[in-house]
């Protein structure tokens, strides 16, 4: 008899039961909103900005539909786009520049829904709408910045090992040192041949110049890892965007790709793409006579007058304009408290800048060092302790007038790095939500045309088992949308494309099963009995089939990128989901339909043409 045992009928309840539950809330769809966060952790969220952004959008006569805390966001409903743009403006205006005002799109689905995380899929730049940035990285900007850094070791080295030299001069990606004698010239190629291994070191003996260049291995490896700390960086700072899983990777040698989904704002997506930030290690000029005169508005040659945050509010401070470190020598920055239990930030630093600090500070005894802190192109001095003795092993600490979240900020900012390159947008795109609506509708209606046809093709060639291949069918596309929404995956308009070939391929393993339970019906064999073998024979061809379409599909997730991968990943879950379905779901069904009959004469599985003898 073909009947199921309780615990195969309990496995397909409950994965329906999960399946309608994280399918349901990618058919609400979104509603307009507007996002606000703060720039800075010290700069709260909280009720208090609430209010605020409700009297300011009051005051413009206009009505959200609704506006919550979420972490560290505000977020606000709104009934349709045009209301969404007019109350980002007048929230901008009411805010100022120390939050982030982004545009969004927000889930409608019901609370219960969110409850249980039940969450729609995120969708693509093609189906959402969005901006889309191609970023050039300035390859000789990285060098020229290498270089500069070569020079300063260079500089380093020599006086350690108390070679006497007369300048250091850059020349294109040259270094070029003047020496004294050939004496010098010897001693100063030796130290820097065995210190800096990455340089090609030459000499011209008659005019006792010493000379070093990069490797081209060196250059290529320059190049390469600006690439990789700018993709970095910036993954780091849009997440401040509050967008929904951007597109951030590398196209070419030199150029990357962003995309930012939902964000219509292009100005302040460039804003937080552009945003750098670092440290800078400098020494204060303590001379109350050129402070005066750069109070004044005399800054002397080699100077900068900056700002400073203390505990009695923002002041002057003048430093030297010579870097001594910068926050390329930074491992990692964790925010803590002093020795006194007052708010710091603690700074591992690499062998380098632990080398480059212990110098420093052997050096400068009892003087001032300013930590300064720049972003988008402003410097401000965090701090400017005095040099109490040697500092070694690489940890600094930095304290001053602030408190937790400014500890936090800083912290932050400097783990996230600085850009290693500047970059050129040479391509700038908005996908509008209109052609995102449209495409999600196209490819809706390709999807669900796509079905019917499928399932009155086999409800006409197939009966009653047509019926039951169509119910299994729908119940493949309810379990590959749920595990996308589990997975919170990307869908883009390949994703879809990938649907439909799923569709097409979920049927193709219920006709192996009906074309095989017919040909056991030709051949003579009861109903039951032709069921039961009509399963069991088509299995091992659907699992080959699929298992060798699986592979193409790993394959293409493996090596592909972007929307290939987007394909790669609804592909495979598909073919995992058809499987479950087209033998599982559709097994149970017949089971069900034809398993409580003990005589059955025959089936309704479409015309069943017998051999003539």
């Amino acid at each position: 008899m073909n009947r199921y045992p309780l615990w195969k009928y309990l496995v397909i309840a409950v994965a329906l039961i999960i399946a309608t539950i994280y399918t349901l809330p990618n058919f609400y769809g979104e509603t307009p909103a507007v996002q606000v966060s703060s720039t800075r952790q010290s700069i709260p969220v909280d009720t208090a900005l609430m209010g605020r952004v409700e009297e300011a959008l009051k005051t413009q006569n206009i009505s959200p539909d609704g506006l919550y805390l979420d972490g560290s966001s505000l977020k606000i409903r709104f009934k349709d786009a045009d209301t969404q743009i007019k109350a980002r403006d007048a929230i901008q205006r009411a805010l100022g520049d120390n939050y982030i005002i982004a545009l969004n799109l927000l889930p409608a689905s019901p609370q219960w829904l969110a409850d249980l995380k039940a969450y729609p899929m995120f969708l693509g730049l093609d189906l959402r709408g969005g901006v889309h940035f191609l970023l050039q990285v300035d390859m000789q900007a990285a060098i020229d910045k290498t270089m500069e850094r070569y020079a300063g070791d260079i500089r380093r080295e020599l006086k350690n090992k108390q070679v006497r030299y007369g300048s250091i001069k850059r020349n294109g990606n040259v270094l070029e040192v003047q020496l004294r004698d050939a004496d010098t010239l010897k001693a100063a190629q030796n130290v820097v041949s065995r210190t800096l291994p990455t340089l090609v070191v030459s000499s011209d003996d008659s005019a006792y110049k010493l000379t070093a260049t990069l490797k081209p291995e060196e250059v290529t490896k320059i190049q390469g890892d600006a690439v990789k700390q700018n993709i970095s960086t910036l993954h780091n700072r849009v997440n401040e965007l509050g967008t929904s899983e951007p597109i951030i990777q590398q196209a070419g040698p030199n150029r990357i790709v962003v995309e930012l989904p939902g964000i219509q704002d292009t100005a302040r997506a460039k804003d937080i793409i552009g945003r750098t930030a670092t440290l800078e290690v400098r020494m204060v000029e303590d001379d109350q006579g050129k402070v005066s005169d750069a109070l004044a508005g005399n800054i002397p040659a080699g100077y900068d007058l900056l700002d400073e945050a203390t505990a009695r509010g923002d002041s002057k401070i003048l430093v030297k304009k010579d870097v001594e470190l910068t926050g390329d020598n930074i491992n990692d920055a964790q925010a803590g408290f002093d020795e006194n239990g007052a708010p710091a930030v603690h700074i591992n630093l690499d062998s380098t800048g632990a080398s480059i600090f212990r110098q420093v500070t052997a050096e400068n005894i009892g003087k001032r060092m300013a930590m300064i802190l720049v972003e988008k192109g402003r410097a401000e001095v965090v701090t400017a302790p005095v040099i109490r003795s040697e500092i070694g092993g690489g940890r600094v600490q930095i304290s001053g007038s602030m408190n937790p979240a400014e500890a936090n900020d800083t912290a932050l900012l400097l783990r996230a790095g600085s850009l290693a390159a500047p970059m050129n947008i040479i391509e700038e795109r908005t996908v509008g939500p209109s052609l995102g609506k449209e495409n999600i509708e196209k490819g809706f209606h390709s999807t669900l045309w796509g079905f019917a046809a499928i399932a009155v093709f086999m409800v006409i060639y197939y009966g009653v088992f047509g019926v039951f291949s169509a119910l299994s069918l729908a119940v493949n596309v309810f379990l590959l949308l749920a595990i996308l929404s589990i997975l919170q995956a990307t869908l883009t308009l390949p994703g879809i494309a990938a649907i439909a070939l799923a569709l097409g391929m979920a049927i193709d393993a219920n006709v192996l099963i009906n074309e095989r339970i017919r040909e056991e019906l030709r051949n003579g064999v009861p109903p039951h009995s032709a069921i039961q073998a009509g399963y069991s024979h088509a299995w091992a061809t659907i699992l080959d089939s699929n298992v060798t379409t699986l592979i193409a599909g790993l394959a293409l997730l493996i090596f592909g990128t972007g929307p290939v991968r987007g394909f790669a990943v609804v592909h495979c879950i598909g073919i995992l989901t058809s499987m479950f379905s087209a033998v599982l779901v559709s097994r149970g069904l017949v089971n069900l339909w034809y398993g409580r009959r003990r005589k059955l004469t025959s089936l309704a599985i479409g015309q069943v043409w017998k051999p003539e003898k």
